[in-house]
């Protein structure tokens, strides 16, 4: 069972690499403006998705000017260079979504990260975003059900994908 989760988790790391790549480049150039102009980027994990706040401000390698923005903190003391890092599960996430549109409206840019689904949601909002592509379990059941669903392994690999961009922008920056 582990050998199969491990094929397809990573062929679904080969997915999101060919498909969110110019996404990735993308996104480390908008937070790159956050640390360039001293700013924050705030990152915003809905639900499991604090695992990539917490990687990436607690973690071994923590991201420069990072810092968790909890959900009942106002915006208010928020500068022009802050930058947003949004992570959930489905681009419908509700607190995902609710952050997206206050940021939007203070015309605070953002990345997002999701697994796009229909209708209004992180991926419409976000200044740049990438899907995923997490849409069912990576394993079959008995009765042909689906399991195995690596949300925040998959986010902390489009997370580190970021990461190492923007390291390699700001090492030229300086």
């Amino acid at each position: 069972m582990l050998k199969m989760f491990s094929t397809q988790l990573t062929g679904l790391f080969k997915r999101i690499q060919e498909n969110e790549e110019f996404s990735m480049e993308d996104s480390a150039r908008l937070l790159a403006q956050a640390a360039v102009g001293n700013g924050n980027i705030y990152i915003f994990g809905a639900n499991e998705m604090n695992a990539i706040a917490y990687e990436a401000t607690e973690g071994q390698e923590p991201l420069k000017n990072a810092a968790i923005w909890p959900i009942d903190r106002p915006l208010d003391d928020l500068s022009e260079t802050d930058r947003f890092l949004i992570v959930a599960r489905h681009s419908t996430d509700e607190e995902a979504v609710k952050m997206a549109e206050i940021l939007a409206e203070k015309m605070i840019p953002f990345v997002g990260i999701s697994t796009v689904q229909e209708g209004h949601g992180l991926a419409d909002l976000a200044d740049v975003h990438i899907d995923l592509r997490l849409t069912k379990g990576l394993l079959p059941d008995e009765t042909g059900n689906r399991f195995g669903y690596p949300s925040s392994m998959a986010a902390l690999f489009s997370y580190y994908g970021i990461k190492f961009i923007l390291e390699e922008i700001l090492e030229e920056y300086e």
